[in-house]
């Protein structure tokens, strides 16, 4: 597995600086956000010849309702993911890690025609049919992440996530994202579900039961890890800690805690 760092738990007063900090630390990549991605891609692609750092991943993060009644918020949502794609073949990411909704239900509930989550599923397999053609036109991957049940009420667990794939018929070009800190929450067994789930997960994300680094926590990282090498999976594991999108303030503490963590995730087996 590939070990990668989100791009704002980096320190760097530019791209480059952020780019030198991964080197320093030996991982392999680092995951940009979506959000005002494509200013930065001649910067990225610039650091990424100079040090050999790699893009891993484009994370979508909270934009615009793909799962909204108007549709002109649909097609915002649409129109900013397709950007998030085009972005990740620019800089050479592997793909695009989106949650399909924050939140409580925008749908109407039609009960007993369908439910509100009936309706929401229905819409997501009509928008990844269409978003799995541009993701093969274009050469990316999207990967659909299943979250807590305090951000969401959608999806919550791999099982949810790989349900939708069945309705596109396992598209290559689209599958799941394997979130430690939401699978701690949500699985029952969270090894035993990267093995059943195994042939759908396509990214992973990495943090401890807390939030906090992996080793700053209970969460058995070993079992994880041999599951994933159990199942084949040889993909990016990228560090999403504390508050994601939103980890500037904690970056220098993170230079300093990192190498203790990365041994932890290393030895561990990732």
């Amino acid at each position: 597995m590939k070990i990668a760092i989100q791009e704002d738990m980096l320190p760097g007063k530019t791209m480059l600086e952020k780019f030198q900090n991964a080197k320093k630390l030996g991982v392999d990549g680092i995951e940009f956000w979506g959000r005002g991605l494509t200013e930065k891609v001649p910067e990225i692609v610039e650091a990424v010849r100079e040090t050999g750092v790699a893009a891993a991943s484009v994370n979508h993060g909270r934009q615009s309702r793909f799962l909204d009644p108007d549709p002109q918020e649909r097609e915002r949502a649409l129109a900013e993911l397709r950007r998030s794609m085009c972005d990740a073949v620019d800089i050479g990411a592997k793909g695009v890690i989106f949650v399909p909704h924050f939140g409580e239900p925008t749908m109407p509930d039609l009960t007993p025609f369908k439910s509100a989550v009936e309706l929401e599923v229905e819409m997501l397999v009509w928008h990844l049919r269409t978003l799995e053609d541009y993701a093969y036109a274009i050469g990316t991957e999207l990967y659909v992440e299943s979250i807590n049940r305090y951000e969401t009420h959608f999806l919550n667990r791999l099982e949810q996530a790989a349900a939708i794939r069945r309705k596109i018929k396992d598209h290559p070009h689209v599958k799941i994202v394997a979130d430690v800190f939401h699978m701690v929450m949500e699985e029952t067994d969270p090894a035993q579900a990267i093995r059943d789930y195994g042939k759908d997960i396509g990214h992973v994300h990495l943090a401890d039961h807390n939030r906090r680094l992996p080793g700053q926590g209970m969460t058995d990282f070993a079992a994880l890890a041999a599951a994933l090498h159990e199942v084949g999976y040889d993909g990016w594991a990228a560090y999403e800690c504390d508050e994601p999108s939103n980890n500037e303030k904690h970056a220098k503490r993170y230079m300093a805690e990192l190498p203790d963590s990365l041994a932890h995730v290393r030895r561990a087996g990732f």
